[in-house]
């Protein structure tokens, strides 16, 4: 038998078994339609014919993309959660699934008791570094926070050595559970879904020069970013610069005291115009936002989150066509290696930051043509295409496996 014909009657067996299981995802901590889960796994997968459940906090349950929503109540805080947490069990069992995959590192005792005692498959997506993000949370005093550390990282030990199947969203998150148990191990990047990320319209009218997504706070540079737009600023005020710089900010603060911080500095730089915060938007409206500015910056500084996770945001930013200017950490590197998407910076650097954004604003073409070559990148290489391949291959291996 010839290698491609063992390869076409491996895919119709793949295939035939995807459309005979069910994979239930659940979650009480995303009111939204996480864009994970949903944009780039389970929708995905149901347009694959695989049976999706997905039991979240909603109004009322439906049927659509393909997919069952099954609706857990929208308000769950910590009492209301720990209460409703023979209710959650109860609807789970319900599904009757043959896999079971959640994220929320809060649901882990949850998904334990499914595992052992009514012996149903798991997956744990284990997509950002809990442990990491555990040891800097400001809401455990700090003299907890390393033991808190401690307490996730031996959890999710446990976890990959109970569960069927493990997953991150990049290979430096895997490396320390890699080894740990027979689960079966998958990384599944956080590559856009180019159905939500279509081609840039040519010639499109710009509202911002600069744009950034996702958390907004100290670790992830946002205050840097302002100080490099405070020396934009500063050399447009000596006549360097015809006009000011604008700036877009997308996502989310820690809580309401980030983004008072936030605010304050901006009135201090004097940037009140020069800065519009959009909050967090629908996944379904990332594209035509980000459309919106000439080039995306990523600032992250190097705290331990960020030296092992791979930031979605460039490679949305090279989706949409923009040149991008990123921290010069591990995780990002090997994707700037040939330099023709954009300009990598010293973390927390904001006049290597700002001489970078204005190089770019005064060399359109080139500007273009670095996200130009993104969109390629993207399109050819690190796009949800394959990585749906990879997930239903897994789930189909996971669900049939005796």
């Amino acid at each position: 038998m010839s290698t491609h014909t063992a390869e076409l009657i491996a895919g119709a067996l793949t295939r035939e078994r995807t459309r005979a299981i069910t994979v239930c995802h659940f979650t009480t901590a995303h009111t939204q339609r996480k864009s994970r889960s949903f944009h780039r796994e389970f929708l995905p997968l149901a347009a694959c014919g695989i049976g999706v459940r997905y039991v979240a906090p909603m109004q009322g349950g439906v049927r659509h993309d393909g997919m069952n929503f099954i609706a857990l109540p929208q308000s769950m805080n910590r009492s209301r959660f720990v209460l409703g947490l023979p209710s959650v069990f109860a609807t789970l069992l319900r599904q009757n699934a043959n896999l079971y995959h959640f994220q929320d590192p809060q649901l882990l005792p949850l998904a334990f008791a499914l595992k052992l005692i009514f012996r149903k498959k798991v997956v744990y997506d284990a997509y950002e570094d809990f442990p990491s993000m555990a040891a800097s949370k400001r809401s455990i005093p700090r003299f907890l926070r390393p033991l808190a550390a401690g307490i996730v990282a031996a959890i999710e030990s446990l976890a990959a050595r109970c569960f069927d199947g493990l997953m991150t969203a990049d290979p430096f998150t895997l490396r320390r559970l890699a080894r740990q148990g027979k689960s079966s191990k998958l990384v599944f990047y956080n590559f856009p879904n180019l159905d939500f990320f279509p081609a840039p319209r040519a010639r499109r009218e710009k509202s911002f020069d600069v744009v950034y997504r996702g958390g907004i706070s100290e670790r992830t540079g946002i205050h840097v970013l302002l100080e490099a737009l405070r020396l934009l600023e500063a050399q447009r005020l000596i006549g360097k610069r015809s006009k000011p710089a604008r700036l877009l900010l997308i996502g989310y603060f820690d809580d309401a005291a980030a983004e008072d911080r936030l605010r304050a500095h901006i009135r201090a730089l004097g940037l009140e115009s020069n800065v519009e915060i959009r909050g967090r938007i629908e996944h379904e409206e990332m594209a035509e936002a980000l459309g919106e500015a000439r080039i995306g910056v990523c600032p992250l500084q190097p705290v331990p989150k960020f030296l092992l996770n791979i930031p979605v945001k460039i490679f949305e930013y090279w989706a949409c066509g923009l040149p991008v200017v990123a921290s010069d950490l591990p995780p990002i590197r090997p994707f700037f290696r040939n330099g023709s998407g954009g300009y990598l910076v010293q973390p927390g650097d904001p006049e290597e930051l700002a001489r970078c954004i204005a190089w770019l604003l005064d060399h359109p073409d080139e500007a273009a043509h670095m996200g130009q070559h993104g969109r390629e990148l993207v399109v050819q290489r690190f796009n949800n295409a394959g990585e749906t391949h990879k997930l239903r291959k897994f789930c189909a291996r996971i669900a049939t496996d005796r």
